[in-house]
């Protein structure tokens, strides 16, 4: 499935400006996303990860996040930072590879809980940045988020933001920027 041809299908249909709740990890993957999306949507970033680890770290991506949506004029919602959430969810796959089990319960956690925060603020659509990234799984991020979505009686917002240069983009924006980029996913696991 061609999940930006799915998306860009979806901005022709709907037409008009809608609320878009957008699930962030960090600035470098928000670059190029926030980038695109504004152009169509009214976007507010949910900054929930505590998979980032160390909590240095965390407040270091968390700070260069600010810094970026300052740059693009976009909302940003600073979730609670509970690194307990992240560890009991992935208690028993901590030997994971990167990539596997452990990272597609992370992405659940996270997803999930950004699904939960933002229809608590009455926001309809919901989507996320992690797509950009060569790293992850398109396919398993979005079936993970629109069964979030549903949960919530919200809609996904389907993508693979790495696509048409996307991710070389999200590069190009972190120089022009001066955004720091990190070297490793954020839990302590891929940072072995």
């Amino acid at each position: 499935m061609n999940y930006q041809t799915e998306l860009e299908n979806y901005i022709q249909q709907h037409g008009g400006r809608h609320r878009l709740a957008l699930h962030s990890c960090c600035a470098p993957c928000s670059s190029y996303v926030l980038e695109y999306l504004t152009k169509y949507f009214d976007v507010t970033v949910f900054y929930y990860n505590p998979n980032i680890h160390p909590e240095s770290e965390y407040v270091k991506r968390l700070e260069e996040q600010k810094r970026l949506c300052g740059l693009f004029s976009v909302a940003l919602i600073e979730c609670e930072y509970n690194p307990d959430e992240f560890f009991t969810a992935v208690s028993g796959l901590e030997n994971e590879p990167e990539g596997g089990k452990r990272c597609e319960k992370c992405f659940e956690l996270r997803l999930k809980n950004t699904a939960r925060l933002a229809k608590a603020k009455e926001f309809t659509l919901l989507g996320t940045t992690l797509t950009v990234s060569p790293h992850k799984n398109a396919p398993l991020i979005n079936e993970i988020g629109a069964r979030a979505a549903a949960e919530q009686g919200m809609i996904w917002l389907p993508s693979d933001f790495k696509k048409k240069n996307g991710y070389l983009r999200s590069i190009e924006l972190c120089r022009e920027y001066g955004i720091y980029r990190q070297n490793y996913c954020g839990c302590k696991f891929s940072n072995r």
